[in-house]
């Protein structure tokens, strides 16, 4: 995973830092517009069952491999007859869910112990990050694949395994910018009145390193989704006729010399969900930097 830099808080972050940071962001077309379609696509995901397709999962040997622009089947049909644009937009429910779901998670539990570590120091940040550092030493690739093996195939052991990939790069950002909040001034002022650690973390260290974190995790949800549907294109994730990205990639690749469009069609929406994911992070990150 790509390592990422954040600007340092040099005191508690008002609401109007965020104003202005959305304000900036705004005139980031790039980032409105990945945002724009990834609404688009979170929005379909919601309302799929009421948008009046077809049963993703009705098959018919006679309609199998329908090319782009049957009628009735706007972008064609799989190996099996089911309609590609219902398929694509209710696979978009669990592709999205795998994304999402692992990635808040993790921040949540990567999170914690990455504020701890870096609020507490010595002994505590010593003991947590050389545990966090054992995971993280693997590749996240060979991690979700070695750890989904080991459960088996499943959503819920792919949430398990993705999970257990993020925890370490969350808990690295979190101590990483805790570790540099702890000495600045308003904290050390905090202390002097006699405030409390607990209340000093609430009130000061959540204040700050909350964006950063935040910002880090919007990014490996693009990783989220490659991983889950690499899960399922390996047999590993999703189980068929669950429809899904990546499963659907593996069930028509044996299709990719017959009806070459067809088959990529999932890939297309993995390679276009992770890239707005990864651009709106970008202008995110942007936007919090007032240097820039």
């Amino acid at each position: 995973m790509k390592k990422t830099t954040f600007p340092v808080p040099t005191k508690k972050l008002s609401r109007s830092f965020w104003a202005a940071t959305f304000r900036r962001l705004r005139h980031d077309h790039v980032a409105v517009l990945c945002a724009l379609f990834l609404l688009l696509i979170v929005l379909l995901a919601i309302f799929a069952p009421w948008l009046g397709l077809d049963d993703p999962g009705k098959m018919s040997v006679a309609r199998r491999l329908k090319p782009l622009g049957t009628p009735g089947h706007i972008l064609g049909t799989d190996e099996l007859g089911r309609d590609m644009l219902s398929r694509l937009i209710f696979g978009s429910r669990l592709s999205l869910f795998t994304g999402f779901m692992p990635v808040a998670v993790a921040t949540l539990i990567g999170g914690v112990l990455g504020v701890i570590a870096g609020y507490a120091g010595g002994q505590p940040n010593m003991m947590i990050m050389r545990t966090v550092d054992i995971f993280y030493a693997f590749p996240s690739v060979l991690l979700a694949v070695a750890i989904s093996s080991l459960l088996g195939a499943g959503i819920l052991n792919t949430l398990v395994s993705l999970t257990l990939v993020f925890i370490p790069p969350i808990a690295r950002i979190a101590e990483s910018v805790t570790t540099q909040i702890r000495n600045q001034d308003f904290v050390e002022a905090a202390r002097a009145t006699g405030a409390r650690n607990v209340m000093i973390i609430r009130h000061h260290i959540l204040n700050n390193v909350t964006g950063p974190i935040l910002i880090y995790a919007s990014s490996l949800i693009s990783v989220s989704i490659v991983l889950a549907s690499g899960l399922s294109f390996l047999g590993l994730g999703v189980n068929p006729p669950n429809a899904e990205w990546g499963l659907m990639l593996n069930t028509l690749r044996a299709s990719i010399y017959v009806a070459p469009v067809i088959a990529v069609l999932p890939g297309v929406m993995i390679f276009i969900t992770s890239m707005s994911f990864n651009l709106l992070s970008d202008g995110l990150r942007s936007a919090m930097d007032v240097k820039s």
